[in-house]
């Protein structure tokens, strides 16, 4: 599969499954939403301290699996990750990246500056992940 028609496919969706692994080289996987960026880069919000977070900080490759809705046609997108910095203030770079994200899944949030401070206080962070080659069925 090419990556440009993965891309495609999971770029129409928002919910998919996360794949790290772990340090004993067994695969970790997470339900998660995302956003696709025009640039191709997948974009998912996590939390500082849990395990798909430690994973991808200490191996930071991941496979993104994302289903249609018949559950026949998938892509699977394997990618290399930038894990940021979780947020700090409202107004770093990683509160306005998640902002960037959130309007990419929801839409426009009805109080950003509250948005910002739970993200503060969540400990949340945006993995980025460079898609590197593609494979699955979406014919």
């Amino acid at each position: 599969m090419e990556l440009a028609a993965a891309l495609e496919f999971i770029r129409a969706r928002n919910h998919g499954i996360l794949i790290a692994t772990k340090s004993d080289g067994r695969p970790q996987s997470s339900n998660i939403a995302y956003a696709v960026r025009d640039d191709g880069t997948v974009v998912i919000s996590v939390t500082d301290g849990r395990a798909k977070t430690a994973n991808l900080r200490r191996q930071p490759q991941a496979s993104l699996h994302v289903n249609a809705d018949d559950f026949r046609a998938y892509a699977v997108v394997e990618a290399d990750v930038v894990v940021t910095p979780a947020a700090t203030t409202p107004d770093d770079a990683t509160a306005d990246k998640l902002v960037d994200y959130y309007r990419a899944v929801a839409g426009e949030h009805s109080d950003w500056a509250d948005y910002r401070r739970a993200m503060v206080a969540d400990g949340r962070l945006v993995l980025e992940l460079t898609p590197t080659r593609a494979y699955g069925f979406i014919g």
